[in-house]
């Protein structure tokens, strides 16, 4: 065991997902709140489009990434422009692709959670002069919260576990790009047993403490007594 090694890839991959599940419950919350509150022509056709990196496989995901932000891409070309650096072979491209994986299930989770307000309560501040983003703020996401909480957590731990995207647009760079799941392959490639053991252990133990977070827990009291029809006087 070289513990010298075995940490930048933990510290890599903690990075990564902190930050992309971050960003992806922003995106994820926006999306599914518009979503929820929107009926157009097309709607089923742009919902399957966010859902199909749920079903895609992740190299399918990272090739065409990779296409997108590649240097012969207009995208890549202007971000490398702007940033003076190549999107993709970078710390940013392991965080976008664990965005992109992560983001079915932070936008359901969040569906599902925008679909237990009450509408009334929502409409009951419209009427009271509320604009949208008031609504939103003060009396939807307060409601939702528990999923909130969920949300970030299936996205932390999908973001933790991406390979197959990351391996294709970030690479696997030590120090750099390199995160556990590409740490292991490496390890169980090169034949270096106790070193993907322990890497393994890391992700499990991390996952497991995670997902332990989510655990079918209540909602908050306060949030149940708002849900719940109110008796008239």
């Amino acid at each position: 065991m070289n513990w010298h090694d075995f940490w930048p890839p933990v510290r890599i991959s903690l990075q990564v997902a902190a930050l992309s599940s971050v960003i992806v419950l922003i995106l994820g919350t926006a999306a599914a709140w518009w979503m929820s509150r929107r009926r157009f022509k097309g709607k089923i056709v742009l919902e399957t489009v966010l859902m199909l990196p749920l079903v895609l496989p992740p190299t399918v995901v990272g090739f065409l990434l990779l296409v997108l932000l590649g240097r012969k891409s207009w995208i890549g070309q202007a971000a490398e422009r702007l940033f003076d650096a190549p999107v993709i072979f970078s710390w940013w491209a392991a965080v976008i692709a664990a965005v992109v994986v992560s983001f079915p299930l932070v936008y359901q989770t969040m569906k599902n959670g925008f679909a237990t307000v009450d509408p009334e309560l929502e409409n009951a501040g419209r009427a009271n002069g509320a604009s949208e983003w008031q609504v939103f703020r003060y009396i939807t996401l307060p409601l939702a919260i528990h999923a909130v909480g969920t949300a970030f957590i299936l996205g932390f731990a999908r973001g933790l576990g991406e390979f197959g995207a990351t391996l294709m647009i970030a690479g696997n760079i030590p120090g750099k790009t390199q995160t556990i799941p590409t740490a292991i392959y490496v390890a169980v490639d090169a034949g270096n047993t106790p070193m993907a053991w322990a890497w393994t252990a890391a992700i499990v133990a991390i996952s497991f403490l995670m997902l332990l977070l989510t655990g079918r827990r209540n909602p908050p009291e306060s949030t149940r007594a708002a849900v719940q029809p109110r008796k008239s006087l």
